[in-house]
């Protein structure tokens, strides 16, 4: 079983946690202290734990459960133009999801506390769900995201070493938001590769091949390689952008899409989307299954 977080859809409010393992620490204890945790083992009081850890610790604690060739975000992707995406890994994630901002704050706190002398909180940001589905450009976010009843296929490992773990890309975009509003409905939608209003994809002869949708949406032997995404928005009216929050079942999707986007491809077409919204973090998280957890976990003193 999965970590039932990663599909828990609906909650409007949101806190990413990223830690580094303190000094004198080993992994196993980070592991064994986050396992601990009530949320990563069940959905309740209305509030969602999903967490992670970077690849090669979580490797080294449980080998058996680490799918191969998974690895942490610890070079920096340099694309066209100078561009690139920055790495920023840390050792540890949290997500924190819930109906009402003081739940999912006194829930940060707990998850905080419970690693005092572990980890410390190298990274925290808040997020929140914008006009239902749309993000900071306007933008409906996530057009092709697949229904529930599709998304396990795609963004959990199915077989072998790591069954029913994912692979999660996060990421902080800052948007700017002034020069992307500057420009026409026609011409943003042209950086998109959608139409504003409903999300229908432009038509082909009009669609430019460094819009968003051109360098994001790729094939492989005729399939399409799909992700799950669950962003949302973050930041204040003067400071703001979009948490890029995507799941999948390798980690080589993933980076595929980010290295067309840099224009870190033998193309050298750059994602138009990246002159209005520049990434100021990366880091890949191996998200393992509950079964997996469970074997770190305290037992019930009950």
């Amino acid at each position: 079983m999965t970590q039932p977080g990663i599909f828990g859809l609906g909650a409007p409010e949101h806190c990413y946690l990223e830690f580094s393992l303190c000094e004198g620490v080993s992994p196993a204890q980070l592991v064994k202290a986050v396992a601990g945790l009530a949320g990563p083992l069940s959905t309740g009081g209305g509030v969602n734990l999903v967490v992670g850890f970077r690849p090669e610790l979580w490797a080294q604690v449980a080998p058996a459960d680490a799918p191969p060739g998974v690895q942490g975000f610890t070079e920096p992707i340099v694309g066209a133009d100078g561009f690139q995406m920055p790495a920023t890994q840390h050792d540890a994630w949290a997500w924190i999801a819930g109906g009402d901002r003081t739940s999912v704050f006194n829930n940060s706190r707990d998850v905080i506390a419970a690693l005092i002398g572990l980890a410390t909180v190298a990274s925290e940001v808040t997020g929140w769900v914008y006009e239902h589905d749309r993000d900071l450009t306007g933008f409906i976010d996530g057009t092709e995201n697949p229904s529930l009843l599709v998304a396990p296929d795609v963004a959990l490992v199915p077989d072998g070493p790591g069954v029913g773990a994912s692979v999660l890309l996060f990421q902080r975009w800052k948007h700017d938001s002034d020069a992307f509003r500057a420009l026409s409905v026609e011409e943003q939608e042209r950086v998109i590769g959608r139409t504003r209003a409903d999300s229908v994809e432009l038509d082909e002869d009009v669609m430019p091949a460094t819009s968003h949708v051109s360098r994001t949406v790729v094939e492989e032997d005729g399939e399409e390689l799909k992700i799950f995404r669950r962003n949302t928005a973050y930041g204040t009216a003067t400071e703001h952008g979009t948490l890029f929050v995507g799941f999948s079942r390798e980690r080589r999707i993933l980076d595929i899409m980010l290295r067309r986007m840099a224009g870190a491809t033998d193309d050298g077409l750059r994602d138009q989307l990246t002159h209005f919204s520049t990434p100021h973090s990366g880091a890949y998280y191996l998200i393992p299954s509950v079964a997996a957890l469970v074997q770190f976990a305290p037992e019930d003193k009950d």
